[in-house]
Order: structure tokens, then C-alpha cells, then sequence
């Protein structure tokens, strides 16, 4: 079959410019849905096996130059857990979806309330009261319909962190609850999976990638059985362009991760000051 699939997806490429006007060859949506459905393969199936044939999925053209069709590949072959789908979450989520992430693993209890309008790109007016998860399975549906979208429409605690993070390549800390997010680092390590997390108050924000290994938010927080659950976004707010930054930068940090290329911010803090237009780096140990 898999000659077949490779005979299908060449009959149906065509060849397109880059905008340097470099050549390569690209697959449409259309079409690699209908060979998803004429095989009876998932689309990202079948996406997976243009790119090893150096086909692109017209939807990835311009992540190309900078990856690969075997870095796009293997985005499509990971799956990350994203815990929260607030300001952060829900822009984490936009940007996964966009860049080609295979599976989503999406994790929130709340709804929308009409606070959240300022910077959570999943909600709207007509979405207030409605299931943070409903709305976010149907903007990824609406963005890349190729990926794989799985919900737990439940509050991550200490009982089932480590449940519903299992089997992830990187799980994404969007919290706003101090003491949550230490179950969710503590369930990261047991499934042996990196862990981005950030933090957004006001203008100010900060990003870290750690590893099973790593003493990770200790080197932040400090001792977490004398902190409150809340931060200082609880006294400064949260405004929507350092919000949909420090989620920039924690997609960043995944996609590093997953394809294992660039510097990581693994013991060291990545810290934002937009007000004074302040980005530095800190070493943590």
C-alpha cells in the first residue's frame, strides 16, 4: 500500500516558487484529504509520507527553508499536552496547531467569563460560559485539520496529572496556579517528559524549559508547601501583548525540544520587562 499512497501523492503534487523564487513541490489540503479518505489513513498519514518524499503540505511551505521536510515530519509525528487554555494556553494552542504539532493533548475545567476577552484568543462574546476545551477543539479543527486534537475537560491535580500527560513528547505549563503547576512538574518528571513552563504579571513574564532531571521551579519559587496559589498577576493583571509573547516563547521552547535544535532555556530563566523593554537571561544554577 505504501507505494500506492507514494504513486497517489506524486500524481497529485504540483510544482510552486518559494518566495525567493527557490522551486520545490506541494500537496494540497484537498488533496491529502481525499487520499486520507480514498486509503482510509489518517491525513497526517499521509502528510508524514509526502514529506519523506520531499512533497510539502502546502500548509507547512513557508515553515520550509528553516525546517526541514524531515524536521516538519517529525513535528507531525510528536504530540504535546498543553495544561491550561487561558491567555497563555489558548495562544500556545493557536501557534502549535499552526506550525504542525501532530497530536494536542488539550487540558482545562474552565469556561470563559467576560475578563478573559483582553487576551485569550479562544474566546469571544458569543463563547462566554462555554467550555474553554469545546471552543479550542473547534479553532484547531478550523486551523489544521490534519492534526489530532485529544481534550480532558477536567482540573489537573496531584491524583490525575500523570494520567493525562503520559505519552507526551513535551507538556506546556499556561497555569496561573502556583501550587498547580508544581503537580504538573512533579507528574512531568515521573513520565520523563520536558516540561515548558511560563508566567505572565502585567508587562513582566518569564519562560523555562526543564527536564526530568532538573530541580526546575524550586530554582523559581522556592519551597512550594509555603507559596500561595496565586502569583502577582493576581495584583497586576495580565495584559494581552506579554501574554501572547511569553506564549511565543514557550512554543519556542517546544519546538527546540521536540527537533532538538538551538539553545534551550534548561536552568536559566528567560525574563521579560516590557515596560523598560527588557529581555534577559539568567542562570539559574
Amino acid at each position: 500500500m505504501k507505494k500506492d499512497i507514494i504513486k497517489k501523492v506524486k500524481e497529485v503534487s504540483v510544482r510552486k516558487k518559494f518566495p525567493d523564487g527557490s522551486l520545490y513541490t506541494s500537496i494540497s489540503i484537498e488533496h491529502i484529504i481525499t487520499l486520507s479518505d480514498f486509503f482510509q489513513l489518517s491525513r497526517r498519514h499521509v502528510e508524514i509520507t509526502a514529506l519523506d518524499e520531499n512533497i510539502i503540505p502546502e500548509h507547512y511551505a513557508r515553515n520550509m527553508k528553516t525546517f526541514s521536510p524531515k524536521d516538519q515530519s517529525i513535528l507531525l509525528s510528536s504530540r504535546a499536552s498543553i495544561v491550561g487554555l487561558g491567555g497563555l494556553g489558548g495562544a500556545v494552542t493557536e501557534i502549535l496547531a499552526r506550525i504542525g504539532i501532530g497530536t494536542l493533548t488539550l487540558i482545562e475545567a474552565d469556561t470563559f467569563e467576560e475578563s478573559n476577552l483582553n487576551r485569550q484568543f479562544l474566546s469571544t462574546h458569543r463563547l462566554l460560559d462555554t467550555s474553554k476545551t469545546k471552543a479550542a477543539i473547534k479553532r484547531v479543527r478550523e486551523i489544521n485539520p490534519t492534526i489530532t486534537v485529544e481534550v480532558h475537560d477536567e482540573l489537573l491535580d496531584n491524583k490525575n496529572a500523570t494520567s493525562l500527560i503520559e505519552n507526551s513528547d513535551v507538556i506546556i505549563d499556561c497555569l496561573d496556579n502556583i501550587q498547580t503547576r508544581f503537580s504538573l512538574e512533579s507528574a512531568s518528571k515521573t513520565v520523563r517528559s520536558p516540561l515548558v513552563s511560563a508566567a505572565v504579571a502585567g508587562v513582566y513574564g518569564h519562560v523555562i524549559s526543564i527536564f526530568p532531571e532538573d530541580k526546575g521551579l524550586m530554582l523559581i519559587y522556592g519551597d512550594s508547601d509555603i507559596l500561595p496559589q496565586k502569583g502577582v498577576e493576581a495584583s497586576l493583571g495580565c495584559l494581552p501583548h506579554a501574554v501572547t509573547l511569553l506564549a511565543a516563547l514557550e512554543t519556542s521552547e517546544v519546538v527546540k525540544i521536540i527537533l532538538k535544535k538551538g539553545s534551550v532555556l534548561r536552568n536559566k530563566l528567560g525574563v521579560v520587562d516590557l515596560m523598560d523593554n527588557i529581555f534577559e537571561v539568567l542562570d539559574l544554577i
